[in-house]
């Protein structure tokens, strides 16, 4: 995820959440939060307490967030964002909590006047974990149209740069679904379990082989023993639990997006 992205992600984040961008500058943003957005990040429990047990008047934060320092001027002070950094980790769990499944339409009132028919996506962003005694984690985003079928895969990135509201345009309609998102999802999880079904599987028999190693060292340690003890099963238990490979999908959030027919 490059530095733009995330200043991106991050200005449609906090504007879908109703907070004033005081700022948006190449390079940083500072936002005016709102008393629900200072409550989910600033880790202000004590304050919002007192005041909601004295009634005072509420004075929610404003967060300034650094995306490019090289972009940033220096007397800009603020917490610096890059993928795998604490505030952006935050984020992304907020993003989950909070956006779990969003519905959107592409604005036409950026486009010549006419009437658009509005397209059914559904959406999914979700990660695929290898897990052995090692692990990596792939993100994928999948848009499905529940009228013809078609399948995009990087879907969020399409969508990213399209303007997008969450209330129907004026001249605008959408068309009805002959997939239901049930059956949608389906065909979604079908894709992309084979996306992955063709991929380099080495690594599972890597870890294999350094399971069936300290096996070995097991077995040789409790060798003289007639009766395996407990603990024999209960570490060989842990070896499985370690070493075994699988390929876990998580769905991290999802969305029903109606587009024009040239969006994506």
């Amino acid at each position: 995820m490059h530095q733009q992205e995330i200043h991106d992600f991050l200005v449609k984040y906090f504007s879908s959440n109703n907070c004033e961008l005081i700022e948006n500058r190449p390079g940083y943003l500072t936002i005016q939060l709102t008393i629900e957005m200072d409550k989910e990040l600033m880790n202000r429990p004590f304050y919002w307490h007192y005041l909601e047990t004295t009634g005072g008047t509420p004075n929610p934060m404003k967060l300034t967030l650094i995306t490019d320092p090289a972009l940033a001027p220096e007397d800009v002070k603020g917490d610096v964002v890059h993928f795998g950094s604490p505030r952006l980790h935050q984020i992304f769990e907020s993003t989950t909590r909070l956006g779990g499944f969003i519905r959107l339409y592409e604005d036409t009132r950026y486009y010549p006047p006419a009437k658009y028919s509005l397209f059914p996506w559904l959406c999914i962003n979700v990660k695929v974990s290898y897990q052995c005694d090692r692990k990596k984690d792939v993100f994928n985003s999948v848009g499905l149209n529940l009228i013809t079928g078609d399948i995009r895969d990087d879907f969020h990135n399409k969508v990213l740069s399209l303007p997008v509201t969450p209330k129907i345009p004026d001249f605008s309609f959408t068309l009805s679904p002959l997939i239901m998102p049930k059956s949608g999802l389906a065909r979604l999880d079908s894709f992309i379990r084979r996306t992955f079904q063709g991929d380099d599987h080495s690594w599972a028999e890597e870890a294999i082989h350094r399971w069936n190693k300290d096996l070995e060292l097991l077995e040789h340690f409790y060798a003289e023993q007639e009766e395996k003890s407990e603990t024999y099963f209960t570490e060989k238990e842990a070896l499985r639990a370690q070493y075994e490979p699988n390929i876990k999908i998580s769905v991290i959030n999802g969305g029903l997006f109606y587009l024009t027919d040239r969006a994506v």
